[in-house]
């Protein structure tokens, strides 16, 4: 028999194990449908999500309620990249009509990013149901705070499914946002890595006062079944669906904690563009094998770095050479991710000190890479001698007194 055929039998055999072990993590809408959606029963619904609103055989939620006995859907409300991912990241969303269902769709990543009263008329609860990846900076929860201030405002009920944390919900990093910085990308004074599912952020922001005003919606959350605050998103045994078109994989999330602050300069690139989103920091003027061989003499836990040269595909280093390093998370439960892109600023300034990003980027990229820190204190203690030691204290002092708060919030 030919061998490449056996290995591939073989392999097949192995994927079907693992899919057969995997653990029956049941998510939110999962949860809901088993429960004959027994919340939304005779009630006016309006749903806030995107593509990776699925269940296991990734059919849509828009389309599991839309054609759920005894509930009525009635009005559809997309975050960034729209309910069906039409849109690509930035892109400004306008009011449509969702082709398959006919429904409206509320733009909330456009002139509106809080629901108005009119968006809401006639909505007997709203439901929030997007996978999210663990990260301050990423939009998505931003979104529901809003709507959730806008439910309470109306006197909505507000429902969420919730999903896994694909960085899990043991691990947190970061600095809390400070007054003067919050935005769309910072919205809420919460670590960078925050440790919680969507549906134990929105406990917290609820009955913390995190809300504008302090104000407070009638929540519910339907909790998975089965998950574990230590799982992997892997671990699960549910399909991984892109949350972006930068986050394509299950583990991409990880890199984007990695790099993604420092790719705000605009300077070095993190990979987008290329086949390695926020996987690697390059630039036309290093060389790969000597920052690699530095980075690695930092031996830092759970890190490898390999060299590489890339080509990006679009953005803004279209058609350059760029050489610089590839990030390799080969234990993440040990690793401090936020901390590479700055011990990578650290040996870059060794090597190349008239590169130095926070001179080359301009002012918006500058004050953007503040606005997703939470604060200014960062870089301007950090570009005082770019050196990690002199920010490692004001990114990990709070982790501690948050830890402690935010438990009383877990479901699981």
């Amino acid at each position: 028999m030919n061998r490449t055929f056996i290995i591939g039998i073989l392999s097949v055999a192995v994927f079907a194990t693992a899919i057969a072990g995997s653990p029956n993590v049941q998510t939110g809408i999962e949860v809901l449908r088993d429960r004959a959606f027994d919340l939304l029963q005779g009630k006016r619904v309006g749903l806030i999500t995107n593509p990776t609103g699925v269940d296991r055989q990734l059919r849509a939620t828009i389309d599991i309620l839309f054609a759920a006995k005894g509930v009525s859907l009635v009005a559809l409300y997309g975050p960034e990249h729209g309910v069906r991912g039409d849109y690509a990241a930035g892109d400004i969303v306008d009011f449509y009509t969702d082709p398959q269902t006919k429904l409206p769709v509320y733009s909330l990543y456009g002139k509106t990013r809080k629901p108005t009263p009119d968006m809401l008329n006639g909505m007997d609860v709203l439901v929030y149901d997007i996978q999210d990846i663990g990260c301050r900076s990423y939009t998505y929860i931003s979104t529901m705070g809003l709507a959730m201030e806008a439910a309470a405002t109306q006197g909505i009920p507000f429902l969420v499914l919730d999903r896994p944390n694909p960085l899990g919900g043991n691990r947190v990093e970061g600095n809390s946002v400070e007054k003067g910085f919050y935005s769309f990308v910072s919205q809420f004074p919460i670590p960078y890595v925050y440790g919680l599912t969507c549906g134990e952020l929105a406990r917290m922001l609820n009955d913390e006062g995190m809300l504008t005003g302090g104000i407070r919606c009638s929540l519910t959350v339907i909790p998975m079944k089965g998950w574990k605050r230590s799982m992997t998103f892997g671990e699960t045994g549910l399909p991984w669906v892109p949350t972006s078109p930068h986050i394509p994989h299950e583990y991409s999330p990880l890199y984007y904690v990695s790099t993604g602050i420092l790719g705000e300069l605009g300077v070095i690139s993190e990979g987008v563009g290329y086949t390695l989103p926020f996987q690697l920091l390059a630039a036309e003027w290093i060389n790969g094998a000597a920052l690699a061989a530095q980075m690695n003499a930092l031996k830092m836990p759970g890190l490898i770095f390999r060299p590489i040269t890339v080509k990006p595909f679009y953005g803004r280093s279209t058609g350059k050479t760029l050489q610089g390093v590839q990030v390799h998370i080969i234990d993440p439960d040990v690793a401090n991710l936020m901390s590479v892109q700055f011990h990578f600023l650290e040996v870059h300034h060794l090597l190349y000190p008239d590169k130095n990003p926070f001179t080359l980027a301009d002012g918006s990229r500058i004050g953007m890479f503040d606005k997703v820190a939470g604060t200014d204190k960062v870089r301007t203690a950090f570009a005082a001698r770019m050196r990690y030691e002199d920010v490692k204290e004001l990114l990990e002092g709070g982790i501690g007194e948050f830890k402690a708060r935010s438990k009383k919030y877990f479901l699981y």
